[in-house]
C-alpha cells in the first residue's frame, strides 16, 4: 500500500495527518509512504525526522493524489484538490459532509472510498477520532472568546473571572457533550458564571455533580435558551449530531436580544453551525460583527494548537490507519465493525444514513 500525506491548504491549518512515529510504524508495516515535503513544520516535525522514519519526501502534491492508494488527511479535499482525486482511490480525513454538498458530488463522481474520521465508532459507540479534536476545540473556545471580549478587539471588556466586588462573566453553553464539557471545565476554571443546556438529562445530571452547583444545568428549550443567551457574555454554540447537519438552537432574533459586544463562538461550525446568525469564517479573518455581537466560527480551530491537535488526532487515528495497512482496506473494514462506519461513500454512493439524508440523497 502506498499511502500520501500531502500538505493541508485550509486557511491557517497547521496540522499534519502523520507523524514521524506513525510513519516509521506504517513503514515497518510494509507500506509506502510519500510525505509533501514540509508537511509537518509548523506542527514541530521536520522533513529529516520523516526521512529517517522511511518517508519519501515530494515536493509536488500532485505527485502525491498520483501515486496514493492511500490518502491520509486532516481536513476534507478543497475545491483545489479535487481535480487531483483519483478515480477509485480511499481518503481517510474529516469530511464533515453533510456540510459540503460539492465535495460529495466529487467524491460520488470518482467513485472515492471516504473513510471519515468524524464516523469512525469505538466498541462503546463513542467517537474516538473526533472527540480529542472536539476536547481541544471546547477548551480553545473560552480562550479565543476571553480574547475578543477584550475591549481592544471590539468586545464589552468584560473579564470572565471578574474581580472581587464585580459580577463574573457569563458564559453559556449550548450542548454538553465532549467540546461542551470542556468548555464547561475551562470556564469554571477561569471563575466565570456557567450555565450549561442540554436535552440529555444524564449529561446534566453528571455536570451537575462533578461541579457540585457551581454551574446552572438547564434542559435545552426554546425559553431556557432566550433567557440564558440573553443574558450571556459569551455564548459557546457546541451542539452535535453525529455526521448530521447541526440544528439551529439559537435563534438570530434571540443573538439581537445579546449586550453589544458579546460574543458568540460555534464549535459546530464543521456541520453547518447551530446559530442562526453564524457563517464560516477563517483564522484570517476570524470575526465579524453582527446585531452587534462578535462572531468567531472557524471550522479548524485546533489548527490554533497544531502540535497538541496532531499528536492527539494521530494517537486515535493510528489503530485504524495500522488496521488499514496491516490487513488491506477490505478486509480491515470487513473485520472492524467500528471502522466500516466510519465509511461515507463507495462505489459512488453516500453511504451513511444521516449524511445522506442531510444531502437529499435519502
Amino acid at each position: 500500500m502506498t499511502i500520501g500525506v500531502p500538505k493541508e491548504i485550509k486557511i491557517g491549518e497547521t496540522r499534519v495527518s502523520m507523524t514521524p512515529s506513525l510513519c516509521r510504524r506504517c513503514v515497518s508495516l510494509g507500506a509506502r509512504v510519500l510525505i509533501e515535503k514540509r508537511a509537518g513544520v509548523v506542527a514541530g516535525f521536520t522533513d529529516a525526522e520523516y526521512r529517517a522514519a522511511g518517508a519519501t519526501l515530494v515536493g509536488d502534491p500532485s505527485r502525491i493524489w498520483r501515486a496514493a492508494d492511500l490518502i491520509l488527511k486532516v481536513k476534507e479535499p478543497l475545491p483545489d484538490e479535487y481535480s487531483l482525486l483519483q478515480d477509485g482511490q480511499t481518503i481517510f480525513t474529516y469530511l464533515h459532509l453533510a456540510a459540503g454538498p460539492e465535495l460529495a458530488k466529487v467524491l460520488l463522481k470518482k467513485n472515492i472510498l471516504g473513510i471519515a474520521y468524524e464516523t469512525v465508532e469505538g466498541v462503546d459507540g463513542s467517537f474516538p477520532l473526533l472527540k480529542p479534536m472536539s476536547q481541544i476545540a471546547g477548551r480553545l473556545s473560552i480562550q479565543i472568546g476571553a480574547y475578543f471580549l477584550q475591549s481592544q478587539h471590539g468586545g464589552s471588556g468584560v473579564l470572565l473571572g471578574g474581580i472581587p466586588g464585580t459580577m463574573p462573566g457569563h458564559v453559556v453553553v449550548v450542548g454538553a457533550g465532549n467540546s461542551g464539557r470542556h468548555a464547561v471545565q475551562m470556564a469554571v476554571g477561569m471563575g466565570a458564571r456557567v450555565s450549561v443546556l442540554d436535552l440529555d438529562t444524564r449529561r446534566l445530571e453528571s455536570l451537575d455533580m462533578e461541579y457540585r452547583g457551581r454551574v446552572v444545568t438547564l434542559m435545552s428549550n426554546p425559553a431556557n435558551i432566550e433567557s440564558e443567551v440573553a443574558d450571556a457574555d459569551l455564548l459557546i454554540g457546541a451542539v452535535l449530531i453525529p455526521a448530521a447537519k447541526a440544528p439551529i438552537v439559537v435563534k438570530a432574533k434571540t443573538v439581537a436580544r445579546m449586550r453589544p459586544g458579546s460574543v458568540i463562538v460555534d464549535i459546530a461550525i464543521d456541520q453547518g453551525g447551530c446559530i442562526e446568525s453564524i457563517r464560516p469564517t477563517s483564522h484570517e479573518k476570524p470575526v465579524y460583527n453582527e446585531h452587534g455581537v462578535i462572531h468567531y466560527a472557524v471550522p479548524n480551530m485546533p489548527a490554533l494548537v497544531g502540535r497538541t491537535a496532531t499528536l492527539g488526532l494521530t494517537q486515535a487515528t493510528e489503530p485504524y490507519l495500522v488496521m488499514l495497512v496491516s490487513r488491506g482496506v477490505d478486509r480491515a473494514l470487513a473485520e472492524h465493525e467500528g471502522l466500516h462506519r466510519g465509511v461515507n461513500t463507495r462505489g459512488g454512493k453516500i453511504t451513511y444514513p444521516a449524511v445522506a439524508k442531510a444531502l437529499g440523497y435519502a
